[in-house]
């Protein structure tokens, strides 16, 4: 079974779909199965094998699991964008990005430490929707004066075609 295909019956089993909105959180954002989630990167890595990633970097917290899982297959780093910054964060990009699901806005920061020019990021998320989180990492990267080279999430709920993913809202609708 591919990841797809995996889940698909996830979501249809454990999960919710109304309208726009996805309960997934028996297996992916508050109790996680590391099964579906090693499927998924497997998945995810080899889309982008080959294309340099030098770093995975996600946002704290729902893409923590799949970032660390696609690193891993990759052989890099990765590295989550923070929503608090720490006394010990010294220097960092920071940009604001508004969550939907919670209804609030959030600044986002990552170490200059972590992230120098001649990084190669895949950035990888739980979903897509509105484009708030990608349009602060986006903006966080080019500050830093990397690039980004692709972004990865599990499902895609816009129209966009240049996200990768595993499922998207149309394969959610049609299932």
């Amino acid at each position: 079974m591919n990841a797809a295909q995996a889940l698909l019956e996830r979501i249809h089993r454990d999960g919710a779909i109304d309208g726009e909105v996805i309960k997934v959180d028996r297996f992916l954002n508050h109790m996680v199965d590391p099964q579906l989630i090693e499927l998924m990167a497997a998945d995810i890595a080899a889309r982008f094998a080959g294309r340099g990633i030098t770093k995975v970097l996600t946002v704290e917290t729902s893409g923590i699991m799949l970032a660390m899982a696609v690193a891993a297959q990759l052989g890099t780093p990765f590295i989550y964008a923070k929503k608090k910054r720490p006394i010990t964060m010294r220097e960092a990009y920071s940009a604001q990005s508004y969550s939907f699901t919670k209804q609030e806005t959030t600044t986002l920061y990552v170490s200059r430490e972590v992230l120098p020019p001649e990084d190669r990021i895949l950035f990888i998320d739980d979903f897509y929707s509105k484009g708030s989180t990608l349009k602060a990492i986006e903006e966080i990267i080019a500050a830093a004066g990397a690039t980004l080279v692709g972004t990865a999430v599990i499902i895609n709920k816009s129209e966009r075609n240049d996200i990768e993913s595993i499922l998207t809202l149309k394969d959610l609708t049609s299932a």
